[in-house]
């Protein structure tokens, strides 16, 4: 496998649109200590800058899949508020439950999101995978997302300082030339006040980070920091217009990274 292109890139945008929108399914660790019911934060947020909280609708599908078996987990989103910086958002409490050992590899299909400053809509179908008793089971197989990244390195237990390599999927085909814009979660989630925390870092000058795929639909990303960073192919899936107007559908992939102590 050769990787040839690998960029990375600002944008100059308006400070409101500085750093990117992301599908966040958020919980404390992505290592599951023991059985039972894991809290989540499902927000339509900022958080590399700690910025305006988009309301997120009830979303089209929101399910794990656990050594390759599908469980519905739409029962189980209560829906909230989350209190960023700048505002208070409409989102979700949510959990999913685990027994065995293994990877669960959670997915969200939202709504499409009409955005006003682009006057476009957005849909991110976004995975992260968790697991326990670091039994590798699911995180390197494709769900079949209309558009997904599949990760070439374990997504879960990422060495800070080492490198992360995915490859943007459209239709189950390598998808080249797409945008990836990078984010990390500078305010992590507070899942009992479900508000933001205060941000550990600031955002990069320059407005987003962004990668581009090659001509076999890999990326790859320095990780130079502890914690979650997010990944998403911008407009990598097949539908393009939704109630009349464009749609940027998104392919999303949310990375857990340590220190090594």
């Amino acid at each position: 496998m050769t990787l040839k292109l690998i960029a990375a890139a600002m944008t100059a945008l308006l400070p409101y649109t500085a750093q990117a929108h992301f599908v966040l399914p958020y919980a404390d660790d992505t290592q599951i200590a023991r059985p039972g019911d894991v809290p989540l934060a499902l927000v339509f947020w900022h958080p590399f800058d700690n910025g305006h909280v988009m309301d997120m609708e009830t979303p089209q599908a929101f399910y794990m899949i656990h050594h390759g078996e599908k469980t519905d987990l739409m029962n189980r989103l209560e829906p909230t508020n989350f209190q960023g910086a700048e505002n208070t958002g409409a989102a979700f409490r949510a959990s999913f439950p685990v027994k065995r050992s293994g990877d669960y590899v959670l997915v969200t299909e939202p709504v499409p999101y009409y955005e006003p400053s682009e006057d476009k809509y957005i849909q991110q179908l976004t995975k992260v995978v968790f697991n326990r008793n670091q039994l590798p089971t699911d995180w390197m197989a494709p769900v079949g997302l209309p558009t997904e990244i599949l990760p070439l390195v374990k997504p879960y237990n990422v060495i800070a300082g080492s490198s992360f390599t995915g490859q943007v999927l459209s239709e189950g085909q390598p998808a080249a030339g797409i945008e990836i814009e990078i984010e990390y979660v500078a305010a992590a989630p507070d899942i009992d006040s479900f508000a933001a925390s205060a941000p550990t870092v600031q955002p990069m000058p320059g407005g987003s980070l962004v990668a581009i795929s090659d001509e076999n639909g890999y990326f790859t990303f320095g990780v130079p920091k502890a914690g979650w960073w997010g990944f998403a192919a911008l407009g990598s899936g097949p539908a393009t217009e939704h109630d009349g107007k464009e749609l940027s559908q998104d392919a999303v992939l949310w990375i857990n990274a340590y220190d090594m102590e």
